[in-house]
């Protein structure tokens, strides 16, 4: 890895465009390889790189040099203000470098929702059959941290957010797409434009790569080279058939324990069926992949069960930023009393959670900040025929939701928060409100 770095940039003028975990990871192995001519770090807030020798640039024209350097390092979510085709220097990024070395045992995972419970159910069941694999990406380690770990035979479990894959120029050997819904349009502007980003799983891929994609997913004809697996819960043509809670592939017939893990709900059964197909083509048994799935713990913040408190079971759904999160939720947890919705407005369209909340009938219907704002005079405007308006509660912030949810949600009934909105604006991440959430409900 360190010899392809140096290659890449040897006697270069190299800049680190984002100075977050993954760019210091970066300016770490590029001080490491060695042989540039000049290294930068560029970051809106004010860095101190571990090397004195290292120039920064801080501000808000941090990114007004970009030209002046032949290698630009981009960390991911870094909205270039130009085109990168506008400039004169070459963009590439730690995940392009660490695909360069390793492509070839990569297994990478992308999808709109669901792909860091996938990354990490996989990464556990192969690690409890004793397979050598590490785990990387998205999902909170930097590619480069883990070059050390990584051995002849190593497979690696790859989480790719559709920053870090919008100007890849390559894919991994076994890619995954899990599913495609409205999201970061803040970003990208359009709907293409993201799904173009995440399309890069595959675009490069060679004709003795594999793809596992949901079936509503499918690549165009001609534009992927690997072969496709197929994933479905409504059409038996699949590839990959989930019935009910039997998973078909090729001579596997499997049933998922659903009173024996812990992850709820149809959509994890789904992610489970995804998991299944690559393990299978991994060569575990049934048995292998039964046993360690009954002792994978879910990351929090997704649909999880954070307590009781006065007969009122409550939920935390922060990771919730799309329609279609909100309403599996409410169609995973028995008995819900009341869902928070709301957050950020990143322009996505919510008539299909409106109309499924005018069905569903959850007796309380919380709407909070820019989006529960939106949705609740949406819904006013444009939808006379909503059932129970009456159930729509609006307020500005998470703690008068919450303060509200307590005064309201009967006992022997559920709470959930689910936004199907961003944080962000009003926290940090996701995991930030799912802890505040917490706080809320249980502080007093």
């Amino acid at each position: 890895m360190l010899t392809i770095l140096g290659n890449l940039i040897a006697k270069k003028h190299i800049l680190i465009l984002g100075y977050g975990r993954e760019g210091r990871s970066t300016l770490h192995r590029v001080l490491q390889a060695g042989g540039f001519a000049s290294v930068t770090v560029a970051d809106q807030s004010s860095v101190v790189p571990e090397d004195p020798n290292v120039q920064v640039l801080s501000g808000v024209s941090y990114m007004d040099t970009l030209d002046q350097y032949d290698l630009v390092f981009k960390s991911p979510g870094i909205v270039l203000p130009k085109n990168p085709t506008q400039y004169t220097c070459t963009f590439t990024s730690q995940m392009e470098v660490f695909f360069l070395a390793c492509r070839d045992r990569i297994i990478g995972i992308t999808g709109t929702k669901g792909k860091s419970t996938v990354t990490t159910l996989l990464y556990h069941i192969l690690k409890e059959n004793k397979r050598d694999v590490v785990l990387a990406g998205n999902i909170g380690i930097p590619a480069f941290d883990i070059l050390e770990k990584i051995g002849p035979d190593t497979r690696i479990v790859c989480e790719l957010s559709c920053h870090q894959l919008e100007y890849l120029n390559l894919s991994p050997h076994l890619a995954v797409l899990l599913n495609l819904h409205e999201e970061h349009l803040d970003h990208y502007g359009t709907m293409e434009r993201y799904i173009r980003a995440k399309q890069q799983i595959y675009l490069h891929q060679k004709p003795e790569d594999k793809l596992i994609c949901e079936l509503s997913v499918l690549p165009r004809k001609g534009t992927c080279r690997s072969h496709i697996y197929t994933v479905s819960d409504r059409f038996s043509t699949a590839d990959v058939v989930l019935s009910g809670t039997k998973i078909r592939f090729e001579q596997g017939d499997y049933r998922i324990p659903v009173q024996k893990i812990r992850l709820l709900g149809h959509h994890n059964h789904i992610d489970i069926a995804f998991c299944y197909a690559i393990c299978h083509m991994l060569g575990l048994s049934d048995a292998e992949f039964d046993q360690a799935l009954r002792t994978y713990q879910p990351l929090p913040h997704r649909l999880s069960l954070i307590g009781e408190k006065k007969g009122v079971r409550y939920y935390d759904d922060s990771i919730s930023t799309i329609c279609d999160t909100t309403i599996q939720a409410l169609k995973s947890v028995p008995n819900v009393g009341t869902v928070l919705i709301g957050g950020m407005d990143r322009g996505i369209e919510y008539g299909e959670l409106i109309e499924f909340l005018s069905e569903n009938q959850v007796p309380h219907i919380i709407l909070m900040a820019d989006t529960g704002k939106r949705i609740y005079h949406e819904i006013l405007t444009n939808y006379p025929d909503f059932s129970g308006p009456e159930r729509l509660i609006l307020v500005d912030t998470l703690e008068e939701a919450v303060r509200q949810a307590e005064r309201i949600t009967a006992p022997g009934t559920a709470c959930i928060l689910s936004p199907a909105a961003a944080s962000y604006g009003f926290f940090k991440n996701f995991e930030e409100r799912g802890d505040a959430f917490a706080k809320l409900v249980f502080s007093h």
